[in-house]
């Protein structure tokens, strides 16, 4: 069994090599192969060399600086796509995995029903004592209202979710494609879950802790202590709210919902001293 590992990162060696060790050192079903492919965005802080020096197997590509975390992952799947692939296994490198994360995914497939389908694992943010990344269920089908949902013990179907830690089979990149290239950095993850639920494919949260991950994006708006041109700026950047690319996640997913997002984008631009006071 061949499953291609695929990773991009930007100035966090430290974070990619512990990301890599624990790859490494997963153990594994005898029949299992691992391939990981790794994406640096054109990095200043060595991460290239020293990934190079320490893990030689790692193919590594070179981005431009501007492919941002979709980009990066979009360049590392489709070169994997060139060798013969079970799995591609969409991993964050500043996440870093249980022993038996992999095993625990491959072994959600063991049972018929769930061969078409997308596993995902939970991160846990130690320092928080939270889930910081994981599965997503939605409130209403026709709204972007959703909260994150965990459990020890029961696999659960999910309506999309974050690709922190992803398993996808073959099959389902034959049906859907990968990571869309209408998103630059974050969104393509929930936008890539969403597809494969409506092309008929599960999303499914294997149960228990599969890795470690800090959840450091703190709050999606800039606060009122921020000018005004800094307010927008980040409502267009794609490590902010990125305008344009939500409204179409938005309107693609949920047409209905275009309005109340268009309103809040601008509210919490606008007058981001509401989120100050009430947002929890």
């Amino acid at each position: 069994m061949k499953i291609a590992v695929l990773l991009a990162c930007f100035n966090r060696k430290e974070k990619t090599l512990s990301c890599l060790e624990s790859v490494y050192t997963q153990d594994l079903p005898k029949n299992v192969e691992l391939t990981v492919y790794l994406t640096d965005d054109n990095s200043s802080d060595g991460t290239r060399e020293a990934v190079a020096e320490r893990y030689p197997k790692v193919k590594v590509f070179k981005g431009s600086g501007s492919l941002f975390w979709a980009g990066g992952m979009r360049n590392s799947w489709t070169n994997a796509l060139a060798a013969p692939t079970d799995y591609f296994f969409l991993l964050n490198d500043d996440t870093i995995l249980e022993k038996n994360a992999i095993s625990r995914l491959l072994d959600h497939y063991k049972k018929p029903s769930s061969v078409s389908s997308i596993a995902v694992g939970s991160t846990f943010d130690s320092e928080n004592q939270v889930i910081s990344y994981g599965g997503i269920k939605l409130y209403n089908q026709k709204k972007v209202h959703y909260h994150s949902v965990y459990s020890e013990v029961e696999t659960i179907e999910c309506d999309m979710s974050n690709a922190n830690i992803m398993l996808v089979p073959t099959e389902i990149v034959q049906k859907i494609g990968i990571l869309s290239d209408k998103y630059t950095h974050s969104i393509a993850d929930l936008d890539y879950t969403l597809r494969a639920n409506k092309a008929g494919f599960k999303v499914a949260l294997v149960p228990g802790i599969l890795g470690s991950c800090a959840d450091d994006h703190g709050n999606n708006w800039k606060s009122s202590n921020s000018s005004l041109r800094e307010r927008i700026n980040y409502l267009k950047s794609p490590k902010g709210l990125a305008y344009k690319e939500y409204l179409g996640f938005i309107k693609t997913h949920f047409p209905s919902h275009v309005p109340e997002a268009f309103v809040k984008l601008w509210l919490k631009t606008l007058f981001p001293v509401l989120w100050d006071k009430f947002k929890k």
